[in-house]
C-alpha cells in the first residue's frame, strides 16, 4: 500500500509539471497496487493489470461499489496508452492526455487506494 501512495504522489508531481500521461498512468499504476496490497492482506494471490477486474475478483464482502468498478474501467484506459506511441494512430501519448484527464486520473486512483486501505484485513 505504501507504493500506491507513492505512486498517487507521483501523478500528482507528473500533473504539475505538466506530464499530463504520465499522471494518468500513475493514478493506474497506484490503483492496481493498492487493490494487489488489499489482495496480499486476505493471502490472495492476484495477477493481471486490469483494475476493475481485480477488484471484481474480490471476495464478496470485500467487492466495492459499481461506481468505484467504473472508475476503475477508466483508469485502465491509461495502462497502455499513455505509454506507447504506436497507440495512437499519429503522435505521441504527450499529444492526446490534457489537465482534465490527469485530474480525473488522479481523482480515481485516490478513491480506489482509500476503498482498497479501509478494507485491508
Amino acid at each position: 500500500m505504501r507504493q500506491a501512495r507513492r505512486d498517487l504522489d507521483h501523478a500528482r508531481l507528473s500533473a504539475e509539471a505538466g506530464d499530463h500521461e504520465w499522471a494518468c498512468f500513475a493514478a493506474q499504476q497506484a490503483a492496481e497496487k493498492a487493490v494487489k496490497a488489499l489482495f496480499q492482506s486476505l493471502h490472495r494471490e492476484a495477477w493481471g493489470h486490469t483494475v476493475h477486474k481485480l477488484l471484481q475478483a474480490l471476495p464478496e464482502e470485500r467487492r466495492p461499489p459499481e461506481d468505484l468498478v467504473d472508475r476503475a474501467r477508466r483508469l485502465d484506459r491509461h495502462y497502455i496508452l499513455t505509454r506507447y506511441p504506436n497507440g495512437f494512430e499519429t503522435g505521441a501519448p504527450a499529444d492526446f492526455y490534457i489537465p482534465d484527464d490527469a485530474r480525473t486520473a488522479i481523482a480515481d486512483g485516490e478513491a480506489i487506494v482509500a476503498f482498497c486501505s479501509d478494507h485491508l484485513a
